[in-house]
């Protein structure tokens, strides 16, 4: 089990390095070690900076399917733009609406090191923007405005 880290930590605002060797025995683990603090949690992703690893890394699962995503990079948002209320371990107890594309096609590589594009849509295309969103400093707050902020 991995801490989870919380907003304001500055970690949670920084761009992550790309991953050199998605095969490494630290990647191996590191990907175990998200994957079981994300099922305790419950929850539907989880990206390296929230557990204090500076990588472009992430995890999602939805409906017993996990994907990961090493250095994954969106390559299209389309589809109709929908409102859902989002939560966020790295803001406990926070529930906001945000705005997102339905649909993406993005390219990641996976745990053995392939390269591969994927389309996603519904749940899991949202699940993987805000994963994304993560790698780049982007917090759920920054798709809302500030007077989500919660007080320091």
């Amino acid at each position: 089990m991995l801490d989870i880290i919380t907003y304001p930590n500055p970690i949670l605002r920084k761009k992550n390095k790309l991953v050199a060797d998605p095969t490494s025995p630290e990647i191996k683990q590191l990907i175990s070690n998200m994957l079981e603090t994300l099922r305790s949690q419950d929850g539907l992703g989880l990206a390296a900076p929230q557990v204090g690893e500076n990588l472009r890394l992430c995890i999602v699962e939805v409906d017993n399917e996990v994907f990961v995503l090493i250095n994954p990079e969106i390559k299209k948002l389309y589809g109709d733009s929908v409102t859902m209320e989002e939560g966020c371990f790295s803001f406990p107890g926070k529930f906001l609406p945000v705005v997102r594309p339905r649909n993406i096609k993005l390219t990641a590589v996976d745990e053995a090191g392939r390269k591969y594009t994927m389309h996603a849509k519904g749940i899991l295309a949202r699940a993987i923007q805000h994963e994304i969103d993560h790698l780049d400093g982007i917090l759920l707050v920054d798709r809302v405005g500030k007077k989500a902020l919660p007080t320091e």
